[in-house]
């Protein structure tokens, strides 16, 4: 039996915009997040993922307004990230309509927070945002701030001990693969499977129909898909499609209009 796999709509969001880089820079706007969320929604994504990307930089997160508008149209298990710190933080993103939180910087800074909120929300609403830059063959150096800074933490030992601490899931992002429609860092991605027993989220790098299957082989319980959605290169029906064809276990759609 092939691993479940979930399709994910991946929304990185600038201000009230939008936004489509590569390897998380050189960003353009792409358009208003509330109607790019509806239309994925319409699509049957199985979750959706904000991602505020200047939040760590400006030290707060700016999605509340956003997932309020969202999370009253939308049904599906909502992640937010970025600029997430506290359990202030937390509770106000949960108030707004999120199902999960993924936190990166502030779980680098203080691993202790991952405890905290999997004890207060569950490990379920606890996922760990990894942003991997790769340092040598098979080796991977976790990075915060939207890529920019270095943390000399090594990605699969960061994720081993992140899970012990509590996070129930990882969303991993492979800044090397992010936007370059090149395919995912298959060996980041299997590496990180191998490490952990809770699902693993694999973010950067789709490009083609082929990719999924690959992807999948590495035992990842989820996909995220930005740039091929946000250009409108396929739809989410067609992934989907493409994902079953290649013998993944995906939950299919109702065949209405994409």
């Amino acid at each position: 039996m092939a691993n479940s796999v979930r399709i994910i709509p991946r929304l990185d969001i600038k201000g009230p915009n939008l936004i489509k880089g590569i390897h998380l820079e050189g960003l353009r706007v792409v358009g208003d997040p509330h109607e790019f969320a509806l239309r994925y929604y319409a699509q049957d994504a199985d979750e959706l993922l904000f991602i505020d990307i200047v939040a760590s930089l400006y030290q707060r997160n700016n999605l509340s307004d956003i997932i309020k508008r969202t999370a009253d149209r939308i049904y599906v298990p909502i992640t937010v990230g970025g600029g997430i710190r506290s359990l202030d933080n937390v509770s106000e993103m949960m108030h707004s309509g999120a199902d999960k939180v993924a936190i990166n910087t502030a779980a680098i800074a203080r691993p202790d927070l991952i405890t905290e909120v999997a004890r207060r929300y569950g490990s379920q609403c606890m996922v760990l945002g990894i942003e991997a830059k790769r340092v040598a063959p098979g080796r991977w150096e976790a990075y915060t701030d939207n890529g920019r800074e270095k943390t000399g933490q090594d990605v699969v030992e960061w994720a081993r001990r992140a899970v012990q601490l509590g996070a129930g899931e990882i969303l991993l992002t492979s800044v090397d693969q992010e936007g370059t429609r090149k395919g995912f860092d298959l060996p980041l991605v299997q590496q990180v499977c191998d490490a952990v027993n809770v699902p693993v989220t694999a973010s950067g790098g789709f490009g083609r129909a082929e990719d999924l299957a690959a992807v999948g082989a590495t035992g990842v319980s989820g996909i995220a898909i930005a740039d091929a959605l946000h250009w409108k290169r396929m739809t989410l029906s067609e992934i989907k499609a493409h994902a079953a064809a290649a013998g993944l276990d995906v939950r299919r759609t109702d065949g209405g209009p994409a």
